[in-house]
């Protein structure tokens, strides 16, 4: 994986950070990478700018690893569909968190679980046997355009786990998040105690 400062070598697509606007950066332009975690790449542009790059182009770019996280599948649908090939393996809630703790805020170096952006998590039957989570996520403020960006990554994330048929991720603002919010590990990433 690298870090630091790169020149890229080609256009690169990325999500401006906190509006969640897409836009692709010039080839030639040089990024800093912030913050690599999860599969994900925040980095900030020539112009001061902070950007999550696409998963494909992160990888492509020598910024992650093929072991980090995965892009969901091409048959991992919209959020909410089935797209599991093993909705019907044994059900383990453990790793739904393990899989919910792979997404990170592009800003906070901490995963949404640790980070208390994880409301509520409803597992229920779907009707093709497998697993139907329900799950509302917050972000850290009302206005942030990553919202949609996170529920994507959140939702094909749990989406993977064995037993896991279908995944409906709802963002929330009641109550607002703070950051009383946070785990202990995220208390302790942030430096809080």
């Amino acid at each position: 994986m690298s870090t630091g400062t790169l020149v890229l070598p080609r256009e690169c697509l990325v999500t401006l950070i906190p509006e969640g606007q897409a836009t692709v950066l010039r080839a030639g332009e040089t990024i800093s990478v912030t913050q690599a975690l999860g599969g994900t790449v925040t980095v900030v542009t020539e112009s001061g700018r902070l950007a999550r790059v696409s998963v494909q182009d992160a990888e492509e770019l020598g910024l992650t690893s093929s072991a980090g996280a995965e892009e969901p599948s091409a048959g991992s649908g919209a959020p909410g569909e089935s797209g599991n090939p093993s909705a019907h393996a044994p059900f383990d809630y453990d790793q739904v968190v393990e899989a919910m703790k792979t997404v990170f805020d592009p800003e906070i170096p901490v995963n949404v679980v640790d980070l208390g952006l994880v409301y509520g998590c409803e597992v229920l039957e779907a009707d093709n046997g497998g697993k139907r989570l329900e799950i509302k996520m917050s972000m850290t403020a009302p206005g942030c355009g990553m919202g949609d960006v996170l529920a994507y990554d959140l939702q094909s994330r749990v989406l993977a786990v064995p037993g896991v048929s279908e995944v409906d991720v709802e963002l929330v603002w009641d109550p607002p998040w703070d950051p009383s919010r946070l785990t202990d590990a995220g208390r302790l990433e942030l430096g809080f105690y």
